[in-house]
């Protein structure tokens, strides 16, 4: 019997195509993405909201382009963004067509909602003349009226059927640079339209739950819907869909993925929640380490214990690992093994510098 490692998740096979410079689909790492707030012909603040999300570490952000005026900004916008942009489309064609010609290197429409064939034909051939991808996006909130006529309200059926009914539309027009997401605000609508879309189609799978909330029910609410969807191996790409800064829905989008083994980024923390055994204090040293390493892109894991009761055996699967020991004294790990011990030091201080020193000096183990 052929059983594979508890650790392991085998990603559905799907195509790849490009999304400007990223790949998405096939064996490219599963993408993060997220989407601007601010108007899009408020250029400065669109950027400036973009660039923090590149810090945050997305890969792909969408853009709104509703007017004309929009499609004008965008191109200014797509010169000087480091990471592919993709122009939200909803109604008009014209604005795809411009957001194409501008550059952008994804659009996301409903095929059906932009008017007849000879006009969804126009967007198909922009797109192919600019190497422009399309997302199909379907949103349980905005189902066409023959659908919902038909089914009687959303249904994991009703969105695959939406969507099928948008792909047959790209196929028709020889167009296969396309990706597709079935969102709904109902973590089991979600979920179940996503595993049907899945046995049907080999495109790339955007994956998310829309409208999820604030950041911190929208956060639990996301993780259970797209957890579910990651460790079944379903999704390419995803957005966390919050009510808070794009930044945080990358932020969270990263935590998803790594905490199932799917992405590495950043400084990932593992901590007790403290109790009365604690020899510091655990839950303020916590907030202190993340804050001031939010910075850094390298991937190293620390574990920080309040007592000998988890510590040691924490520290073996972590890079750095600090246990509380008592009289003011903790043990230092270092690659799971016993490495030193610190007294009265500041204990966020500490392990601050010594994650710090510990990566500059793999920085430098790779230029030897």
């Amino acid at each position: 019997m052929n059983i594979r490692p508890y650790r392991q998740i085998e990603r559905r096979k799907s195509r790849k195509i490009k999304v400007g410079s990223v790949f998405v689909g096939g064996d490219a790492p599963i993408t993060v993405q997220t989407m601007t707030n601010t108007k899009t012909t408020d250029i400065d603040a669109t950027l400036e909201q973009i660039y923090s999300t590149v810090e945050a570490g997305v890969d792909i952000v969408r853009v709104s382009c509703p007017d004309k005026e929009s499609t004008l900004a965008l191109k200014e916008i797509i010169k000087l963004s480091p990471v592919p942009i993709v122009a939200d489309i909803h109604f008009h064609y014209l604005r795809a067509v411009e957001a194409a010609d501008a550059g952008a290197a994804c659009l996301r429409i409903n095929p059906g909602n932009i008017g007849n064939i000879d006009k969804i034909k126009e967007v198909i051939n922009a797109a192919k003349q600019n190497n422009t991808s399309i997302r199909i996006g379907v949103n349980a909130g905005s189902l066409e009226k023959s659908i919902l006529d038909k089914h009687g309200e959303p249904t994991p059926e009703a969105l695959v059927e939406s969507a099928l009914n948008h792909v047959s539309i790209l196929k028709d027009n020889d167009f296969n640079e396309y990706k597709i997401s079935v969102k709904a605000s109902d973590i089991f609508l979600a979920v179940a339209a996503y595993v049907q879309l899945a046995e049907i189609e080999d495109c790339p799978l955007h994956i998310g739950i829309t409208e999820a909330g604030s950041l911190r029910s929208g956060t639990v609410k996301s993780s259970i819907g797209l957890g579910n969807l990651l460790w079944s191996g379903i999704g390419d790409t995803i957005r966390v869909s919050l009510s808070a800064h794009p930044s945080e829905e990358v932020k969270v989008g990263y935590e998803l993925l790594k905490s199932l083994g799917l992405r590495r980024r950043g400084v990932t923390v593992i901590s007790c929640p403290s109790c009365a055994r604690q020899q510091f204090d655990v839950i303020e040293t916590v907030q202190e380490v993340e804050q001031r390493l939010e910075h850094i892109s390298e991937s190293i894991t620390v574990s920080l214990i309040g007592c000998v009761v988890n510590g040691p055996g924490e520290a073996k699967q972590t890079d750095i690992g600090l246990t509380g020991g008592g009289k003011g004294t903790h043990q230092i790990y270092v690659n799971g093994i016993t490495d030193h011990i610190i007294k009265n030091e500041n204990v966020a201080d500490y392990i601050v510098n010594f994650v710090l020193k510990e990566i500059e000096q793999r920085k430098n183990n790779q230029l030897k």
